[in-house]
């Protein structure tokens, strides 16, 4: 099932395992079983410490299976054949089961182990969705540190009957003990947040790092960029980061990034992540700033109890999907409103979706809902639209999308358990006017994720951080780079070179302070 290459690179994966690792199916018939028994020997055929044997362990289906780490289950479980995006996921699952280190920073290491209460996860993904296995990666971890933490992935195209029940349409979902604890677009430092109320007694070291030079917030372009050029120049550098490539690992197709051709968001990410690693950089990955002591050596302290003190930061938090901000949107996330249609279009097949915006990443999107649903109509609050010609003449090539300019929506409709339709006002006749739907994309924009430094730093009206043509921000020691700031044009290269100057300019203040 798996081809040559695939089986010859997981061999080098695996050779290193440190103890053994046994794939254990559950028992029982299902269509699509044999296809998974043979998925899994060709997994377990590429190392001696690797094997699959069947049991009744009462999992979700015989299309389940657990890894077990000395004859014991790890707490991770898989339902479904983890394809796509998900073999990741299951290759670094065996090989943190089998002795590889967990890279999580320790002060996250300490909250999760103090979780003194059972916590059953289950994660519901498509295996074309590349923002679930951050989520399915973190809680596989979270499980194999805690004996009273499981996580089960499960593939949303095998168990439509799980998804009826739950009424998701949406991914990643994630369910604690049954009930939502997380969906639509979760990034793994929200589910730290959300772990807190299950902490136990154990006090978490609050006792401050040693002092840094330089501290950057923000794992893509921009602030990979700083980290690097700060490292070079000897610097001490901590990088905190939700996850490492922020907006850009949602990118499918990267054409413009001077000198590569042709990349994906998750190749860029990946190599961004190895030019990190080649450097003494402090990286707490899935951990979040929740407020800062602005004085000449500055105070962070983390969502994980811990505190880091710095002489300079460099803030590189980017920006994150503007909302519409009416009624309905927030009830109905996961369960008929996204933001990524990639991720949660094959939800709708047959149905009628819209989406919410006609510039560039409007009517993308509306491209590629249309070879899935059954019509698409966009909503542009402006007389035109403001997407490429190039685009907007595909757009208008395609039977089943449908263009409505002028319209202002007001309410999300839904009937209490999913998106039923859309209420909008046409601009030009002022009546209110509906439409029946069963999903809703919005594609408005990005807002700069600059909440934390309300009070700080100088911004615009628009939430930018104010720089000058040095990145330095309304405070000393304080800089800025990328889309989080007034620099104009938001690009990957445009960041890179943002970060490259932050990071100058604080080694400039760094000299005489």
């Amino acid at each position: 099932m798996l081809s040559n290459a695939i089986l010859e690179s997981l061999r080098g994966y695996t050779a290193n395992l440190a103890s053994p690792v046994d794939l254990v199916l559950q028992s029982g018939q299902h269509p699509k079983r044999e296809e998974l028994q043979a998925y899994l020997r060709d997994v377990a055929s590429t190392s001696d410490k690797l094997s699959v044997r069947e049991a009744d362990i009462n999992l979700q289906s015989p299309i389940s299976f657990a890894l077990y780490q000395d004859n014991e289950p790890s707490g991770i479980v898989f339902s479904g054949i983890p394809g796509g995006h998900e073999f990741s996921s299951l290759v670094l699952a065996i090989l943190q089961a089998g002795g590889h280190p967990i890279k999580l920073d320790e002060g996250l290491k300490a909250l999760v182990t103090s979780i003194d209460q059972p916590l059953v996860f289950q994660t519901f993904v498509s295996l074309s969705c590349h923002n679930c296995p951050d989520v399915v990666q973190t809680l596989n971890q979270f499980a194999l540190l805690n004996p009273n933490i499981s996580s089960e992935m499960i593939d949303g195209g095998l168990f439509q009957d799980l998804i009826e029940k739950h009424q998701i349409q949406g991914v990643p979902t994630v369910l604690l003990n049954g009930e939502v604890f997380a969906n639509g677009k979760v990034e793994p430092a929200q589910l730290i947040d959300k772990l807190q109320p299950y902490k136990g007694e154990a006090k978490l070291d609050n006792k401050p790092l040693e002092q840094q030079d330089v501290t950057v917030i923000g794992g893509g372009p921009a602030g990979i960029s700083a980290a690097i050029y700060a490292a070079r120049k000897g610097l001490k550098v901590t990088m905190i980061a939700d996850r490492i490539g922020g907006q850009v690992k949602d990118t499918q197709g990267i054409e413009n990034l001077i000198g590569t051709p042709k990349t994906t968001g998750s190749e860029l990410s990946q190599s961004m992540t190895a030019h990190l690693n080649d450097y003494p950089i402090e990286l707490k990955e899935y951990a979040r700033v929740t407020d800062i002591d602005n004085g000449e050596i500055k105070t962070l302290n983390l969502n994980t109890g811990e505190q880091i003190q710095t002489r300079s930061l460099i803030v590189a938090t980017g920006a994150k999907w503007r909302e519409l901000g009416v009624p309905g949107e927030k009830e109905y996330l996961g369960q008929g409103v996204a933001y990524c249609p990639h991720c949660d279009g094959p939800f709708f097949k047959g149905k009628d979706v819209a989406v919410i915006g006609g510039g560039n990443s409007g009517i993308e999107a509306a491209l590629d809902l249309a070879g899935i649903v059954e019509s698409v109509t966009v909503f542009e609050f402006m007389p035109e639209l403001k997407a490429d010609q190039v685009l907007i003449d595909q757009a208008k090539g395609r039977d089943n999308i449908r263009i409505i300019t002028n319209a202002a929506v007001s309410e999300v409709l839904g009937d209490g358990n999913k998106v039923t339709g859309l209420q909008y006002l046409n601009r030009e006749s002022e009546q209110t006017e509906s439409v029946d739907l069963a999903g809703v994309f919005v594609q408005i924009g990005l807002v700069p994720n600059s909440q934390l430094f309300d009070g700080i730093l100088e911004r615009t009206q628009a939430g930018e951080i104010v720089i000058d043509e040095r990145g330095h921000t309304s405070q000393a020691g304080i800089f800025a780079c990328g889309d989080v700031t007034t620099v104009p044009y938001k690009q990957i290269v445009v960041a890179m070179g943002e970060g490259a100057k932050a990071s100058l300019a604080a080694f400039e203040y760094l000299l005489t302070h």
